[in-house]
């Protein structure tokens, strides 16, 4: 999905590569703000053009605590929104109402999208890993037909 990810900054950094502090060393009322300005209207800024801070979930990847990851099949996709709306890492990417592929240095691959994805067979599935995805795509399920009763 080339095109999809909004800038270089995006997933450059692997979080928990840091230094870590423990639960009774954090400062007190400390805050990480997403921005190292003042911006007003910040939700009408498109993701890949506002000026995130470095240290943020925005250039953090989490990609590799992931061992299956939902693929997307957009021949089968009706685009619904569920898998956007119930995205707990708001990875599903998603334009003007129309679904364009995962953010995969923010999924977790907890698989929350594609239990709510209501096609059938299912826009998503899960696979492993190091599965391609045009391999995934070779072995999406047929559409199962209704029994006449």
């Amino acid at each position: 999905m080339k095109g999809v990810l909004a800038t270089d900054r995006r997933g450059v950094r692997e979080l928990g590569a840091e230094e870590l502090v423990g639960w009774d060393e954090v400062t007190q009322g400390v805050v990480l703000n997403s921005f190292d300005i003042e911006l007003e209207n910040v939700a009408h800024i498109p993701p890949e053009e506002r000026p995130y801070s470095d240290f943020n979930s925005y250039t953090a990847t989490v990609a590799s605590w992931r061992v299956i990851k939902p693929v997307y099949n957009r021949d089968i996709c009706i685009d619904c929104q569920n898998c956007w709306v119930w995205c707990p890492d708001t990875s599903i990417i998603s334009r003007d109402k129309q679904m364009l592929g995962i953010d995969y240095d923010h999924c977790k691959g907890c698989g929350v999208c594609v239990e709510v994805c209501p096609t059938n067979p299912k826009s998503l599935l899960m696979f492993a890993e190091a599965e391609d995805p045009e391999a995934a795509l070779a072995k999406w399920p047929e559409k199962k037909k209704k029994e006449k009763k």
